[in-house]
């Protein structure tokens, strides 16, 4: 391979590269605009397209600069690397808006679509962190990492990274896309001046590869603190609850699988009227408005207690049951004296979670935990109701470490049920 030479935000005006491969230089940018084309308005998916095109000088004699007739080699390429590059992003996470990625070749000494397509990629996530740290996204709508090198028959030799002499004379000559995987995005291959069997194809397709590898280490590089956004990566999910208390239990509970933001960890402030019958129903309305919002996965958990004796209140109404929403001193008092002549002191807790994920249908799982109420509350841990809930074990949940709480909860069953969806491949 040519030695090649990324350099990052070239342009200080929009994020961008300078890819320099031998002896072809291109200019990659990305910009990123509200909406999308018309056949997506509407679909909540987003859009990537790209331009190509080379300078006059970037070749020798001049190129003649395009017109209102393009050149179609240029257009050609523009396709490719615009499909090659959408592969790389799920448009639901981009929401409806557009990246247009432009290549503009400086200067032309062969593999300039290949140049293109992999500084390309470097220009979109630098977009998309900008757009991240602009609070215009929340979580990185990219999924795969992409870069593309050209391969050949030269003199009767496997070749990487063609320049224009060895282009000008190959006998084959191929263009491979491909992601960190290892995957194939697309294959270019004609026998310009022979026929090619398999086994010519294999070594080539194999010496891509190699080099390949060696592209997406210096893209990483080019990039920076920017490569967080870059699989393989823990997807972003946003708690719905303004509870700081739940965001930090489902953030310990969630730690294996997600990145976990809080409402104030994200920047938002979002008022959402719960006007469900049941939790499930109140779990989904807050999960799909940030989700909305966000463009993110996000996470609602509506939960509350249930009492036997109370025929199922305070229920939906936990959080607010005294009137003023999240003052679990005057829900506590009124819960005792609501009790205070009940025998049956039987309760459960009750957990709803609701996952809603751009572009996916949305999940509900619940969890429960039996208990009874106590005649006052016991313990200085917890929050809401947990002073006055006794577990099976003799304690409140106020009296209980959190680590041992949270083995045990509603919340925990909750999300154990939702975790083995995920591992199932069904959420």
């Amino acid at each position: 391979m040519r030695p090649i030479h990324i350099t990052p935000n070239y342009i200080s005006t929009t994020p961008s590269c300078l890819i320099e491969v031998g002896g072809t230089r291109v200019l990659c940018a990305a910009s990123a605009e509200e909406g999308t084309p018309p056949f997506l308005k509407g679909s909540g998916r987003g859009w990537l397209t790209a331009e190509y095109a080379m300078l006059p000088a970037s070749t020798h004699p001049r190129k003649r600069r395009d017109g209102a007739q393009k050149d179609g080699r240029g257009v050609e390429i523009s396709r490719l690397i615009g499909r090659a590059l959408r592969q790389a992003i799920d448009p639901f996470r981009l929401g409806e808006r557009t990246i247009t990625i432009d290549c503009d070749v400086i200067e032309a000494d062969g593999g300039t679509r290949c140049a293109a397509i992999t500084g390309g990629f470097v220009a979109l996530t630098l977009a998309v962190d900008r757009m991240i740290r602009e609070k215009k996204l929340f979580d990185s709508p990219v999924t795969r990492q992409v870069a593309a090198l050209s391969a050949g028959i030269v003199d009767g030799e496997p070749v990487t990274d063609l320049s224009y002499r060895q282009d000008s004379r190959a006998d084959v000559d191929m263009n491979i896309v491909m992601d960190e995987l290892g995957n194939y995005i697309e294959i270019q291959g004609a026998g310009e001046r022979a026929v090619f069997s398999g086994e010519t194809l294999h070594r080539l397709l194999n010496l891509a590869g190699e080099g390949i590898r060696a592209l997406l280490a210096a893209q990483r590089e080019a990039v920076g603190a920017a490569a967080r956004w870059l699989p393989p990566r823990l997807p972003r999910l946003i708690v719905a609850s303004g509870n700081e208390h739940k965001a930090r239990e489902l953030k310990v509970l969630l730690a294996a699988h997600y990145e976990v933001l809080s409402l104030r960890e994200a920047g938002l402030s979002v008022d959402i009227e719960e006007t469900g019958s049941t939790f499930a129903e109140n779990a989904r309305l807050k999960a799909e408005a940030v989700m909305r919002l966000a463009r993110c996965a996000a996470l609602a958990d509506d939960s509350g207690l249930s009492v036997d004796a109370l025929g199922g209140a305070p229920g939906v109404y936990s959080a607010r049951y005294a009137g003023t929403h999240g003052d679990d001193a005057a829900n506590n008092r009124l819960l005792l004296q609501n009790m205070r002549d009940a025998r049956d002191r039987a309760a459960r807790f009750v957990s709803a979670l609701a996952l809603a994920a751009p572009g996916e249908e949305t999940r509900s799982v619940q969890g429960e935990v039996s208990g009874t109420i106590t005649d006052a509350p016991r313990g200085e841990g917890g929050f809401g109701y947990d002073p006055l809930f006794e577990y099976e074990r003799g304690r409140t949940f106020a009296e209980m470490p959190d680590r041992e709480k949270n083995e045990v909860s509603h919340r925990a069953n909750a999300v154990r049920a939702l975790l083995r969806m995920l591992e199932a491949g069904t959420c």
